[in-house]
């Protein structure tokens, strides 16, 4: 499992890109499609992902809407039309990110 700094420096953009590849999720469905993409190394907490589901609703990039399933409600979230441009572009910009990362941790120089 990773540690607790990555996860949090990474969760808006894996969230993003989750609702921009399935459309809309709720949160336990999140937690457990991370879950089985990253074959258990990297885990969504409640006490991580809901906080910053409300901070991406709040921020204008998601929605959500409302729906009874068995007596119960489950709340669904779905990327805004803001939501859907700031999805490409975090993931874009965590891709160079990971190439600039990769860099630096192997630490060979270029030979120009």
């Amino acid at each position: 499992m990773y540690s607790r700094e990555l996860v949090k420096g990474t969760l808006q953009t894996v969230i993003l890109r989750l609702l921009r590849e399935r459309g809309r999720m709720y949160g336990y469905e999140m937690t457990q499609m991370v879950k089985q993409l990253s074959q258990g190394k990297y885990q969504l907490t409640e006490g991580s992902l809901y906080p910053t589901l409300h901070k991406l609703e709040k921020e204008g990039l998601l929605g959500t809407e409302r729906e009874q399933i068995g007596g119960r409600t489950r709340k669904y979230y779905r990327l805004t039309e803001k939501g859907v441009v700031a999805a490409g572009s975090r993931v874009e910009e965590f891709r160079d990110f990971l190439q600039t990362m990769q860099k630096l941790l192997d630490l060979k120089p270029e030979i120009k």
